[in-house]
């Protein structure tokens, strides 16, 4: 247990030398900041020893908890052997080895795996090897170099995977620095943008998408999708057989389909990747976040053979993709989620996974008995509670109230780290959270939504 002075100089140095990412600073400064000691399964600890649920999984990321035996035992024997060796011209033996791995459980037709190091840039690789495959393929279209993705959308923060994002807030800021792509309105069922509801709309949304896809399939080279759900959108749940459908308009109009799994892959939804719920095969893949478990940054950006394909020739045509990263295809990285997706496989943890998302469906629903609950969302273990400032006219809480932060800092002083995305409050827990700690989670969630919104 570290001593007072020591967490007071903690506290000091962090609030001097470091700039959290997506954090106001000037209210960081004035705020005791938890600074995370260590973690035990689904538990997070701080320097001070106090016990947080980690109702996040550290964003998204982490599946079997905290410090399991086999992850770690595997990046200790990796570690053993070598830390890194460049990918550029050379390999390791567990990037070999995932690469196989991973295209025999991603959905049909993926054949290739290109490494990067985190979801931001695997979706700006996809765009990338998008647009250069129409422009060397066997029949090469020089014009389609365009991208059509959905408003609310959030495929990261390079500048790539920003222009083909649509969320304002995080967006707009960056604006005069974006290429521009074609955004189509997002099916948003609880805020139709033509007032409609589902399911008397017959999703008359996917009329715009089509709309688009005609008119301009001529110059566009991929349409981006998170499939299903909209992540850091608010947890945004498409109507079922939305994405199976832009997938099928894709495909007539010779459009790729990049499917944006970074926050979905691995289990996150009920199944193991988005996609196979309505029986999706992509054109490229990024999967990234859940891959590793949660113990080491690794991303990749999965094609079909035919994509690949268009980037071979001989070494004078320039047909490679010049595109890498020095800690590419990270050997303990690669180590750590070859052994996650061992545990998948031996615990049988998608199996295992039902009977709690029934578990937490059923518990949400009594969320809707508090009087500022709009909206509750739930694909598998993504949860987003939007909260409304009149749940009758659906007006949401003015940004300046910081509703979803004041909500989290209720969880916390109540032993759960929850994070929101605005006025949606988000539960992403670790799949491997017991019964009794998804209870745990709910209540406190409960009680602080409740507490907040009715003070």
């Amino acid at each position: 247990m570290l001593s007072e002075n020591e967490i007071q100089e903690l506290i000091r140095l962090d609030k001097q030398y470091v700039w959290h990412p997506f954090t106001q600073m000037s209210d960081w400064l004035e705020e005791e900041p938890l600074i995370v000691e260590k973690g035990e399964g689904c538990t997070l600890i701080d320097i001070r020893g106090n016990r947080y649920l980690d109702g996040v999984s550290s964003l998204w990321v982490n599946v079997h908890g905290h410090r399991r035996a086999e992850i770690d035992q595997a990046v200790i024997d990796q570690l053993n052997r070598i830390a890194h060796s460049t990918f550029l011209g050379l390999s390791n033996t567990p990037a070999v080895k995932l690469a196989k791995e991973l295209v025999e459980i991603m959905p049909s037709g993926m054949a290739k795996v290109f490494y990067s190091d985190n979801g931001s840039t695997g979706v700006e690789i996809a765009l990338k090897m998008a647009f250069q495959y129409w422009q060397q393929c066997r029949t090469p279209k020089p014009a389609k170099t365009r991208y059509i993705s959905l408003v609310n959308g959030y495929h990261g923060d390079t500048i790539g995977s920003v222009s083909v994002g649509g969320i304002d807030l995080f967006h707009q800021v960056y604006r005069p620095l974006l290429f521009d792509s074609l955004k189509v309105q997002a099916p948003y069922c609880y805020r139709c943008h033509s007032g409609k509801a589902y399911p008397h709309c017959n999703m008359t949304c996917l009329n715009e998408m089509e709309k688009t896809m005609k008119r301009h399939h001529k110059e566009v080279a991929a349409v981006v999708i998170e499939p299903l759900i909209q992540g850091a959108g608010g947890m945004v749940t498409f109507p079922e057989g939305y994405t199976r459908r832009v997938r099928d308009m894709a495909k007539k109009f010779n459009i790729l389909f990049i499917a944006d799994e970074v926050a979905t892959g691995f289990g996150r939804t009920g199944r193991l990747f988005a996609c196979q719920h309505e029986g999706i095969e992509p054109d490229i893949m990024v999967a990234a976040k859940g891959i590793t478990g949660g113990y080491l940054p690794l991303a990749v950006t999965v094609t079909t053979q035919e994509i690949f394909d268009g980037f071979c020739g001989k070494y004078g045509e320039q047909k490679t993709l010049f595109h890498g990263h020095t800690y590419t295809a990270n050997p303990l990285a690669c180590a750590a989620a070859l052994a996650n997706l061992e545990i998948f496989r031996k615990e049988e943890t998608i199996d295992r996974l039902q009977d709690k998302i029934v578990m937490l469906k059923q518990g949400l629903e009594s969320f809707l008995e508090l009087k500022h609950v709009g909206d509750i969302r739930q694909l598998g273990f993504m949860v987003g509670i939007e909260l409304v400032a009149d749940r009758e006219t659906r007006t949401p809480y003015a940004y300046e109230e910081k509703i979803g932060i004041k909500v989290i800092q209720e969880a916390r002083k109540l032993g759960l780290v929850i994070r929101p995305l605005e006025n949606v409050v988000v539960l992403t827990p670790p799949l491997s959270i017991s019964p009794e700690e998804l209870r745990i989670l709910l209540k406190i969630t409960y009680h602080s939504i409740r507490r907040v919104t009715e003070s």
